[in-house]
């Protein structure tokens, strides 16, 4: 580890606190006894959902817009983003009386799409993905002479990001490891590169840990490689992380500045939405419940006091109601299946019997006798069931085929 990163110094994040204090609020430290039994250590949760706009990210635009000449405001700001960056901006450039054009793909959530537009910004829809809308962003940009804000990679945007770090370290003094989401790079480069800076001068050691969607882990191979590197990106419920490429700035203070990378799959997020819901009663959308999902899959080894960053809580809800049902699926609390049956009278009573008598719960029933894997004397019915988990689910499994029956899980 060296004692010097690239990026903002130690001042310039004590200047960005001081600037981002005028917008930011100091978001809640939430202890977690639930992960803390998990881990084996004292674990609490930095909860930057609650930030304004939901999301860490307006430390960054602010940060970054607050530094803008005269000449520079007039010509207004441009964004492209399909959520967090998106209000940060609008939100900066309000408060700020800047003007903010923010190119946004055609699919965007429209809950993210309204707050957006709520926050003053001028929304334009451009593009089916990401890429469309950064590039007319960046074509507006050249043709209006709009100022371009972008989401990561630019030493202002680190610094505003890094004021969470500095927080953390007023918050829980004897913090030692620090376990943080990914995705182009600008908040782990900024919390990691800001405690780690004030720790040097402390004679103390802070662990970072960096946590990505492994469907969209550019950082890895990146890391591996010496230089960023470009991945093909896998669809991922952590869409606010999924990004292909590292940013040039981040990685070179994240190469410096983090001690490890892990990376958990969409069942691991899933599951950790549901804890976070459950068990802290936290909004935090799939990006910001990594790390959460990290302890949960038992990726982490980390060392005395853990902070887990919940970056944001911006999740439409009919997403929330599809990640909350894959979460009960992956913790083995809801389960389909499918049984082929006689077909004769008295068989479905039988089967809602045999469900009751282990305590499980029978959601929803289809009955068909269509289906070319099926005896022309066979009916085949789809049970979907709640259950307490994996035991209770086994459980349930074993008393069917006590009876005789031969259940086929489907998820």
């Amino acid at each position: 580890m060296t004692t010097a990163f690239a990026g903002p110094t130690l001042a310039e994040f004590n200047a960005a606190r001081d600037v981002v204090s005028a917008i930011a609020q100091e978001t809640p430290i939430e202890e977690s006894r639930f992960l803390s039994r998990i881990l084996g250590l004292d674990v609490v949760l930095k909860c930057e959902n609650l930030q304004r706009t939901g999301a860490y990210k307006v430390r960054g635009a602010y940060n970054r817009m607050s530094k803008l000449s005269d000449d520079e405001r007039a010509r207004g700001v441009v964004a492209a983003s399909a959520g967090n960056h998106a209000q940060g901006v609008a939100l900066a450039a309000h408060e700020l009386g800047i003007q903010s054009t923010i190119f946004m793909p055609m699919g965007v959530a429209l809950p993210k799409l309204l707050a957006t537009r709520d926050y003053g910004a001028d929304v334009v829809l451009r593009g089916p993905t990401f890429t469309e809308a950064l590039a007319a962003a960046k074509e507006f940009a050249e043709k209006t002479g709009a100022v371009f804000i972008p989401p990561y990679d630019n030493a202002d945007v680190i610094a505003g990001q890094g004021t969470v770090g500095l927080e953390i370290l007023e918050q829980v003094p004897d913090v030692e490891t620090v376990i943080v989401p990914i995705g182009g790079g600008g908040l782990i480069s900024g919390v990691a590169s800001a405690m780690k800076q004030q720790a040097l001068l402390d004679g103390r050691k802070i662990r970072v840990i960096g946590v990505q969607s492994v469907n969209a882990a550019a950082y890895p191979p990146s890391l591996k490689a010496g230089e960023p590197t470009n991945i093909e990106m896998k669809p991922t419920i952590a869409d606010g992380i999924a990004v292909a490429r590292p940013g040039k700035l981040n990685f070179d203070i994240i190469k410096d500045a983090v001690d490890d990378v892990v990376t958990v799959s969409d069942d691991d997020i899933a599951r950790a939405l549901v804890m976070l819901l459950e068990r802290a009663k936290l909004v935090v959308e799939p990006a910001g419940a990594v790390g959460v999902a990290a302890i949960l899959a038992e990726k982490i080894v980390a060392v005395g006091k853990t902070v887990v960053l919940l970056s944001g809580g911006n999740i439409d809800p009919m997403v929330m109601e599809r990640v909350i049902a894959r979460g009960l699926v992956a913790s083995g609390r809801y389960m389909s299946m499918r049984i082929p049956l006689p077909d004769r009278p008295g068989q479905l009573a039988r089967i809602a019997e045999i469900v009751a008598g282990q305590n499980a719960n029978v959601v929803e029933v289809m009955h068909t006798r269509h289906g070319t894997d099926l005896q022309i004397t066979q009916v085949e019915l789809e049970v979907h069931i709640e259950t307490r988990g994996q035991d209770h689910a086994t459980q349930v499994l074993d008393a069917l085929r006590a009876e005789g029956y031969e259940p086929r899980v489907t998820f």
